[in-house]
């Protein structure tokens, strides 16, 4: 069966097509574009450059793919973009070709998804079955590695590498590099552990997700530099072929530092603990009074303490006796209305 083209639908001379193609209202597509057996594109998609789309690959409405990269060093050499088969491009979706930069290619793998308004800029190289929430914007340069997910609103740095299987959370600012396996959250993101619902979907066995993790402590909470973690690792899991695929990510190094987990109010009291040192005592929130007519009622912030409290101030600080204090609950202390207003 041979292509099927809407009347509305503007495809220049010298468009390769292949077999059972479909091209819908109002799209336009390339006299350098390239597209495979059974590629599907909705109305409106505009398709430029030197760019091929693999097979089966379905393009939906105001997706812009290959036009010129936004890269302001672009001087109109020639470049490329190549997209793989079986992906999904939803609405609104950009992809930029490379640039002389970066090897002059981006390239898309096989079974990608790409939701509504997510951004792929020049150079990047994504792998097999990724998926890209709404609205996520890679910058140029990014790797993103097989079976990653990076969730709606994220946003990456320019060169940053994304391991296989990982998962970014939404709405993350990754600046570093992420493991493959591993779960990024926050802005900017950090580590928060491995991506073990994404790996027991992908169907890891409970043993290969125990040595990763044992894995993951050895290099995130063991004793030394990282460089020396991970050759500890290397040896440690000589026969775990996910733990070696962390091994040679770390080894192999990039442009940007890597991701590491923050640490927590309750790591560094742990950490106080470890060096002899008592922990910060606890700030409390308790509702405080003021004079009647002066103040209003406002939250202050006081500090548990057996015989007497500091009643804190913006900066300034002063003691109040106990007797001027009513007890709030449990060992925390407020001023009393009775008492003038410091």
């Amino acid at each position: 069966m041979s292509a099927t083209i809407h009347p509305s639908a503007v495809v220049e001379e010298g468009a390769r097509l292949g077999e059972d193609v479909e091209i819908g209202p109002f799209c336009h597509v390339g006299p350098q574009a390239t597209l495979g057996d059974g590629v599907r594109l909705h109305s409106h998609v505009s398709l430029a450059g030197d760019t091929t789309v693999g097979a089966r690959t379905v393009i939906f409405p105001f997706a812009s793919i290959g036009h010129p990269p936004q890269d302001l060093k672009y001087r109109g050499e020639p470049v490329r973009l190549t997209i793989g088969e079986d992906c999904l491009i939803r609405e609104g979706v950009t992809m930029n070709p490379g640039t002389a930069g970066g090897g002059s290619e981006t390239v898309v793998g096989p079974r990608s998804v790409f939701l509504a308004n997510a951004h792929v800029a020049h150079d990047c190289r994504i792998g097999e079955g990724v998926i890209l929430s709404n609205n996520v914007m890679l910058a140029g340069h990014c790797q993103i590695g097989d079976f990653a997910i990076v969730g709606g609103g994220a946003a990456a740095h320019q060169f940053v590498r994304i391991g296989a299987h990982a998962f970014v959370g939404g709405l993350a600012g990754v600046e570093h590099d992420l493991i493959p396996f591993a779960l990024a959250l926050g802005n900017r993101a950090s580590l928060a552990g491995l991506n073990v619902v994404g790996l027991k979907r992908r169907g890891f066995s409970h043993e290969a997700i125990h040595e990763l993790r044992r894995a993951y402590k050895m290099l995130f909470n063991g004793a030394g530099t990282l460089k020396e973690r991970v050759g500890d690792v290397a040896e440690a899991f000589p026969g775990q072929e996910a733990v070696q695929q962390i091994v040679a990510f770390l080894q192999q190094g990039g442009d940007r530092a890597i991701c590491v987990p923050r640490a927590g109010r309750e790591e560094e009291a742990g950490a106080e603990r470890t060096a002899g040192r008592a922990p910060a005592p606890q700030v409390r929130r308790s509702p405080s009074c003021a004079a009647p007519g002066r103040f209003r009622s406002r939250w202050r912030r006081t500090l548990a303490l057996p015989a007497e409290s500091r009643f804190l101030s913006g900066s300034s600080a002063r003691r109040i006796p106990r007797s001027k204090l009513t007890r709030t609950s449990g060992s925390t202390w407020a001023k009393s209305a009775s008492c003038s207003p410091p």
